[in-house]
């Protein structure tokens, strides 16, 4: 097998038809179609069910490991610049939303000037979508909230932030300008999915008061959820950056008080060495939050600026 046999079935996985993947990787069809059936007959087994469009079991197993090949290759080139004292390459970071909005902008600046040849890829999304992301080597580090819970990846805590409860004006909570989780627990509320991080921690956190919380609606997307609040849906329990200062609107921010904060971290997968243009990423984010964390209403950084 070589690699253009790999990336041949890489880009059938990700767009999902040959013609797609062709157009992806600059070549026509049929050559797609010649690598991947050539890699089919070296390995024994149909890796592409073409009737459905879709990868076989098998086809997922190559595929896995053919995305970390590619991942070593590109560290393999990132590594030799940096250590002609060039960091480049092409870094794919993702990062949730809520944090998206104050870090990205911050993020790109501070690249910019410390390494101006590294390309750098941000894909916004939940932690639930971003971790698979991570596992499979789609992604070089991801910001999401933690805790985590896959022995294939490392985290570290970058910051930690208070719960807020985003009202419309008309809602009964608007009344208040803090209240507490017991209270709260009186009103149907908007509320991220059973198995999210940050529903599972507010659950702990209700437990432990002896509180039921009733769900009016269940939304995988802290930022879908505070919208629809804004929108006058009902009452979201969000974190603080869900609903920065500068917003304005026909709602209301309402502190919530004697709940744990919501920790958001920095994660990689473990199974391979990050590469140079990737570690330089990581620690800028980190200067980034240290030095824009605590402009932001109720975030504290756990990392120093570097």
């Amino acid at each position: 097998m070589d690699l253009r046999q790999l990336n041949a079935l890489v880009a059938v996985a990700d767009h999902r038809t040959f013609s797609a993947a062709a157009r992806a990787l600059h070549t026509v069809q049929s050559n797609v179609s010649t690598h991947v059936s050539r890699l089919e007959r070296e390995l024994g087994c149909l890796l592409v069910d073409r009737s459905r469009g879709e990868l076989t079991a098998e086809g997922h197993i190559v595929v896995d490991r053919a995305r970390r090949i590619q991942a070593e290759l590109r560290a393999i080139e990132d590594d030799l610049a940096a250590a002609r004292s060039e960091v480049r390459g092409e870094v794919r970071a993702g990062v949730i939303g809520t944090t998206a909005r104050w870090l990205v902008p911050a993020l790109f600046d501070e690249l910019s000037r410390r390494h101006p040849a590294i390309r750098l890829v941000v894909v916004e999304a939940t932690t639930t979508s971003l971790v698979p992301q991570l596992v499979g080597d789609r992604l070089d580090l991801a910001v999401v909230n933690l805790p985590l819970d896959d022995p294939d990846l490392d985290d570290e805590l970058l910051f930690e932030e208070d719960r807020i409860v985003i009202v419309p004006l008309s809602h009964p909570l608007a009344a208040f300008d803090e209240i507490d989780l017991a209270r709260l627990a009186d009103h149907p509320l908007l509320l991220p999915p059973p198995g999210t991080a940050f529903r599972d921690e507010i659950e702990a956190d209700a437990r432990r008061l002896r509180v039921t919380l009733v769900p009016q609606a269940e939304v995988d997307g802290l930022r879908l959820l505070t919208s629809l609040a804004f929108q006058g849906f009902g009452a979201a329990l969000v974190p603080s950056s869900a609903a920065p200062a500068w917003l304005q609107g026909d709602w209301k921010r309402v502190r919530v008080t004697g709940m744990s904060r919501r920790q958001v971290g920095l994660a990689h997968s473990r199974r391979r060495a990050p590469s140079a243009s990737a570690r330089a990423v990581a620690e800028t984010i980190r200067h980034v939050v240290a030095v824009s964390g605590p402009q932001q209403a109720d975030i504290h950084p756990a990392v120093a600026a570097l």
